[in-house]
């Protein structure tokens, strides 16, 4: 082949693959600046979009384990609340059950009279003010008869998808639960009357109720809370799994990316050199004009 200035074969594949060299130098780069496979679209179009649906269900799963968490606190408020309320009830039993034996007289069924009253004010300062926040959870047992969230159906998103939800209906144990509270209110003449033996006989069926009733509530509240703990759990193995998912298909191989860059470094130099060399043939066509 003769010698041309016009034309070089040899410069122009030399500059071919100093550019190319380049540009993948400049991929090797950015993802080991920035720890990503894809950084573009251009990178892996497919792998961009399966990355990025697996990133929304990994962000909706972290949603939901926060909503798991808040759901599971208010249950265990409403919880422990009626854990104290259950112990009010074995207090207001026992006074029932002193003062339906007629060795007492007016004086000592006097005094167990207002500590039952004052037990009944507090399971109705429980009913009323057990909050989550500024919301009330239960339901008044004294006018105003306010309702709180354990009232109505309450809806906890537990996952990522639509379908992925819980409905907590305790609203008719809590009902029952007002009623045989309500039942207990000291009325002359009627059961919660301590000051009469065979009211307060009566008196003793009536907390036994409460009892019950409240018993059912809190074991409708542990099902539930002994539910979400285990939907917290699946969501964490989940939720691992799917970030395994996405760094298996998004995050770069360091190894990998540092030889592509110290390969395509060299490649580029040695591209320069011999487009250099190709250069300085093209210039020696001028020496043989001297």
């Amino acid at each position: 082949m003769g010698m041309s200035i016009f034309t070089s074969s040899s410069g122009m594949a030399s500059l071919r693959a100093m550019n190319e060299s380049s540009k993948k130098l400049s991929t090797a780069m950015n993802r080991l600046g920035t720890g990503l496979r894809i950084n573009s679209a251009a990178d892996d179009a497919a792998g961009l979009q399966i990355g990025t649906r697996l990133q929304g269900q990994l962000s909706g799963i972290e949603v939901a384990n926060n909503n798991i968490g808040k759901a599971s606190a208010m249950l265990q408020t409403g919880e422990g609340a009626f854990e104290e309320l259950t112990n009010v009830l074995y207090r207001i039993k026992d006074l029932a059950t002193q003062a339906a034996d007629d060795s007492n007289n007016s004086d000592d069924r006097s005094a167990m009279q207002q500590e039952y009253d004052q037990l009944i004010g507090e399971a109705a300062n429980i009913m009323s003010n057990t909050a989550y926040g500024s919301e009330p959870l239960f339901q008044s047992i004294i006018p105003p008869m306010l309702k709180g969230k354990f009232a109505a159906d309450m809806q906890f998103q537990i996952g990522a998808s639509q379908r992925e939800t819980l409905i907590f209906n305790a609203s008719d144990e809590l009902d029952k639960v007002v009623v045989a509270l309500q039942d207990l209110m000291t009325i002359p003449g009627s059961p919660g009357n301590l000051e009469d033996a065979e009211m307060a006989n009566e008196t003793i069926n009536l907390v036994n109720d409460a009892l019950n009733q409240v018993g059912g509530f809190r074991s409708h509240l542990g099902a539930t809370i002994n539910r979400l703990g285990h939907t917290a759990a699946n969501l964490e193995n989940m939720q691992n799994n799917v970030a395994l998912n996405i760094g298996a298909i998004r995050d770069a191989d360091f190894a990998k990316e540092a030889s592509e860059m110290s390969r395509h470094s060299m490649l580029q130099q040695s591209s320069q050199a011999m487009l250099k060399q190709s250069n300085a043939m093209s210039g020696s066509v001028m020496a043989l004009l001297a």
